[in-house]
């Protein structure tokens, strides 16, 4: 009797010790268990590659929050409209929040952010490179979704300030993200495409702030065709783990083409990574070092050493704000993608080379501190993003384009992706809308896509759904 207790007792303690994988522990898989029609004639215009209803870059264009889920788009007329339903129900109750679209350009996304400290849902929308429009809702409304309407009246009117902070004349890629203590943080990017710089503004439910910029601009840059004196560092994500860092990988896009092998190509190189644990006023790389404080003359600089976890030169067609989830333990992983040397080692046309040859790569950091990458045998015919998202099991999940569902699982180390899904009979068009919020709350996966068309014909958007492991 005492043998089998003693043998008892140290099982259960396996079970209960962190870190310790389960035999029990499940590997990836989706099931599909209901789509609804957001808008049967949506907005679609081809622009940069993609559609302004679905961006890698519009984070929060879908989110969950206290049993509700919510979505933004723009109508075939162009409005902007703001849709909630319950949790699995097939119904979406609609808003128009009384801007319109001001030009065809898939940039132009519309945000969702929610101040936890006040439940008010924030939307940013409609800005490349110029003026922004705000809309918040009156307070609580997040809070008692059940219990108030949803109307216009539960909007404030569009602004192009924040409540009347002006940030930059120049603004593009609003990303809100929800701090530890509930306040909301809006990232953007300050000024154009291949000089521009990251910056922060903070909301602490009545007043909002600009803390500033944190990425630089200058520098010279150096590659074995030319070098550069000005870029933008695109951000692949910025989010808080369990534990409250803010974590952040990126890729350059250096100004001058000269550093390219060939025109056709694309300047982006090297996938860089930084963290702050003082939500978001300094900015560590890899090794703990501070390299930026935000707001000051010292911010983050391609110049600075200890920024590249996987190094790439110009040559690859190397895209742009891929996307990064953080796992259980708060290690960040990231989605990349670019075409491999053993496709050549010049790239002269990206979309083109991207679409033959392109390859989708998973980048983590393990418990020991090593960044690890691995190939994901899935061909991206497309030039366009992937998602990235981690399941309650650590099992990593990459949406490619089209809707099509690749899974790796933490018991593997993440060697044995496979295609778990190929979107046949979704006719998506290309990148797609992940909802980062849901996974955690109740083990589903929701993707919103619109279905492809022609010209400016519009076409129907969606939002399916999928069960993750139990």
């Amino acid at each position: 009797m005492k043998r089998r207790t003693v043998l008892a007792s140290a099982i259960l303690a396996a079970v209960a010790t962190p870190g310790i994988a389960r035999a029990a522990d499940p590997g990836p898989s989706v099931t599909q268990t209901g789509s609804t029609t957001l808008d049967s004639q949506a907005v679609f215009f081809v622009s940069y590659d993609g559609l302004v209803n679905n961006n890698s870059f519009q984070k929060n264009g879908l989110l969950t929050y206290k049993g509700y889920q919510y979505a933004v788009w723009y109508t075939a007329d162009k409005n902007a409209v703001v849709g909630r339903r319950v949790l699995g129900g097939s119904t979406w109750s609609t808003v128009q929040v009384g801007h319109t679209l001001k030009a065809s350009d898939s940039h132009n996304v519309i945000s969702m952010g929610v101040s936890k400290v006040d439940g008010r849902l924030h939307l940013n929308m409609d800005s490349h490179s110029d003026g922004f429009t705000y809309v918040k809702s009156v307070a609580g409304l997040m809070d008692n979704p059940s219990g108030l309407s949803w109307t216009a009246s539960r909007f404030g009117a569009p602004q192009s300030t924040l409540d009347g902070l002006a940030l930059t004349s120049q603004f593009t890629y609003p990303q809100f993200i929800s701090t530890p203590e509930g306040k909301l943080q809006l990232s953007y990017r300050v000024a154009v495409s291949g000089n521009g710089r990251n910056a922060l503004a903070e909301y602490d439910g009545s007043t909002w702030t600009a803390l500033g910029e944190w990425s630089s601009s200058t520098g010279t840059y150096t590659s074995t065709h030319g070098s550069s004196t000005a870029r933008n560092m695109y951000l692949h994500g910025i989010d808080y783990d369990k534990n409250g860092r803010l974590h952040s990988f990126f890729t350059w896009r250096e100004q001058n083409g000269a550093v390219m092998c060939s025109s056709g190509g694309i300047t982006n190189h090297d996938t860089g990574y930084v963290y702050s644990d003082d939500r978001g006023r300094t900015w560590r790389n890899n090794a703990g070092t501070v390299v930026g404080t935000t707001g000051s003359s010292d911010t983050v600089a391609v110049t600075d050493s200890g920024l590249v976890i996987d190094s790439l030169n110009p040559d690859h067609s190397l895209m742009n704000q891929e996307s990064q989830f953080t796992d259980s333990s708060g290690l960040p992983h990231a989605i990349i993608s670019y075409v491999p040397g053993r496709f050549g080692q010049c790239t002269t046309n990206y979309v083109t080379d991207r679409t033959a040859n392109g390859r989708a790569f998973h980048v983590r950091k393990n418990s020991s501190g090593t960044w690890q990458k691995t190939e994901i045998p899935v061909a991206l015919n497309s030039s366009q993003r992937t998602k990235l998202v981690l399941d309650k099991y650590d099992n990593a999940y990459a949406i490619f384009p089209f809707g099509r569902i690749a899974g790796a699982s933490k018991s593997s180390g993440y060697t044995d992706w496979t295609l778990l899904y190929d979107g046949s009979g979704l006719n998506a068009f290309g990148e797609v809308v992940i909802d980062e919020t849901r996974v955690a709350q109740d083990n589903v996966l929701s993707v919103l896509y619109q279905e492809k068309s022609s010209g400016t014909t519009p076409s129907a958007l969606h939002v399916v759904d999928f069960a993750l492991p139990a």
